[in-house]
C-alpha cells in the first residue's frame, strides 16, 4: 500500500530469510516456516468500528470475511505435524492483495 515502504521491506526480509535460515538450521533438525497472514479477527481489529471490519472482510476474495484465529491455529498445527514442510512461506489470506 502507499506509504508502507518500511513495512514492505521488513516483510520482504522475513520472506527472503525463510529458506536460507531453514537450510542453515537443517543440520540441527530445526525447521523454519513463515506464515503470512491476511486480515484476521483479532483484538487489534476488534477496536475498529463494525462498518470498517465489514468493509475489510469484503475485500477478501474467498472466503469474503476476516479470518478466525482458530483457522490460523489449524494451519500451525498442520505445519507442525508435517515434517516435510520446511523453508516455506505460507500465505493465509483468502487470496487478498491490498489495494494501493
Amino acid at each position: 500500500q502507499v506509504g508502507q515502504a518500511a513495512y514492505a521491506a521488513s516483510k520482504g526480509g522475513i520472506v527472503a530469510m525463510t529458506l536460507p535460515i531453514a537450510r542453515d538450521l537443517a543440520p540441527l533438525g530445526i525447521r523454519v516456516v513463515t506464515i503470512a497472514p491476511g486480515l484476521f479477527s483479532t483484538p487489534l481489529l476488534a477496536g475498529l468500528p463494525e462498518k470498517v471490519r465489514t468493509f475489510l472482510g469484503h475485500q477478501v476474495p474467498f472466503p469474503s470475511r476476516l479470518g478466525h484465529p482458530a483457522e490460523y491455529a489449524h494451519l500451525v498445527q498442520a505445519l507442525v505435524e508435517n515434517p516435510m514442510v520446511n523453508g516455506e512461506v505460507v500465505r493465509l489470506d483468502g487470496a487478498l492483495r491490498m489495494q494501493p
